[in-house]
């Protein structure tokens, strides 16, 4: 089924009269997976609000702008939303075949990172300043295109018919097409997207049919290489100060502990339906830092309270969920493999951001999904919408 406008079978515009234009484009709307997309769309309205209420009265953030960071944050919205629907247009299956590119260019952008290019935002040596108050972080289109990678390679001879599951000298492929970005990005070093980079291989991997030999041995490979980064001092000193401050939460609570006891007392203030937006005493106070990006839940708790934070944790359940159905429903390994490896992010991720803000978890400096502020991360969120709307829109049509 396809029409000029979108292709339902998933290869960019196809010729046609008006009628078919137009059937084709409402049949497009029409397979949208809409739950999905509107649970998203809400996510990013009430992180705009939240991200407002963090920046509106914080002057040396703003530029004496209390709109400053919201007007941003509703214009990176606009531009994934942007991004998501030229995703669905050219279709993951186009897609498959810009990998070799689309993964070349992103293993440029990280290295430039380790050049004089790159700069240091929050203690974090992984943006690439383009001016104007812009700035891209490319690790996280790194995650994109390690799920298109892996799966292209590992879903190529199973989708063919010439094998049920991918063999072992594909595995090992996949796995050098991951590594070597990931090597790159832990040079920077952003511990965080390598966390969650690695947790998308093993979701690739499990989604593809490999063998569980390899899961097992990822796993304690990666016991083994944590160790090792701890042990060689590869992480500069404010990623250990966080994984002790995680192990001790009194150590030193004026300092390194300061971010994780302020959010607590954040959350905590907050109750069961919260102390109203824009009247957190804890945000209105600035207690909390980097509230508008990696503690933006905390605005949540405090002014939403229990059930405003709960809504968000509802609604990314509701994107998660319809993931899991779109991988389960697609008949083809490829569109499985993509859809897996983007809930492998987006959970892992979501539970990371959450957990450091209520103490179970490390601080790791990642965004919560469609709710935080920053250009880099919405974008890369909503491009991966785009290619599970895609995954849904491509399906055949059962009778």
């Amino acid at each position: 089924m396809a029409g000029n406008g979108f292709s339902v079978s998933g290869y960019g515009p196809q010729r046609g009269g008006m009628w078919t234009r137009l059937s084709a484009r409402d049949s497009v709307v029409r397979r949208l997976d809409w739950p999905l997309l509107l649970s998203a769309i809400a996510l990013s309205f009430v992180g705009s609000l939240l991200v407002w209420s963090a920046t509106r009265n914080r002057e040396a953030l703003n530029h004496g702008d209390p709109y400053y960071f919201l007007f941003r944050h509703v214009l990176n919205t606009g531009i994934g939303l942007a991004l998501m629907v030229g995703t669905i247009w050219l279709g993951h299956r186009t897609l498959r075949g810009a990998v070799p590119v689309l993964y070349g260019i992103s293993v440029v952008l990280v290295l430039l990172v380790l050049t004089p290019v790159g700069a240091t935002i929050n203690g974090a040596h992984a943006w690439i300043v383009l001016g104007g108050g812009f700035s891209i972080q490319p690790s996280e289109f790194v995650k994109i295109t390690i799920i298109l990678g892996m799966a292209m390679m590992l879903a190529a001879r199973v989708d063919a018919g010439d094998l049920v599951h991918p063999d072992h000298r594909t595995v090992a492929k996949s796995l050098g097409l991951a590594l070597v970005p990931m090597a790159i990005v832990m040079l920077m070093p952003d511990l965080g997207s390598v966390m969650v980079m690695a947790v998308i291989v093993l979701g690739v991997l499990l989604a593809s049919g490999a063998s569980n030999r390899w899961i097992l041995g990822i796993i304690g490979t990666g016991v083994i290489g944590a160790v090792a980064v701890a042990a060689l001092g590869v992480l500069d000193e404010y990623q250990i100060n966080r994984f002790a401050a995680f192990a001790n939460p009194e150590l030193d609570p004026a300092g390194v502990g300061y971010n994780t006891n302020q959010a607590r007392i954040a959350i905590g203030s907050g109750g069961l339906s919260g102390t109203g937006l824009f009247k957190g005493s804890q945000t209105t106070g600035q207690f909390v830092p980097e509230q508008q990006t990696d503690f933006v839940f905390t605005v949540a708790g405090e002014e939403l309270g229990f059930l405003g934070a709960g809504l968000i944790l509802l609604l990314l359940g509701v994107v998660l969920w319809r993931a899991c159905r779109i991988a389960r429903e697609t008949t083809e390994l490829y569109g499985t493999i993509v859809a897996a490896g983007i809930i492998a992010w987006f959970a892992f991720q979501s539970f990371e951001n959450v957990g450091m803000t209520l103490g179970i978890m490390p601080v790791a400096g990642l965004p919560l999904p469609f709710v935080s502020y920053g250009g880099s991360s919405m974008f890369a969120v909503w491009v991966a919408v785009g290619l599970l709307q895609s995954i849904r829109v491509q399906r055949p049509i059962t009778a």
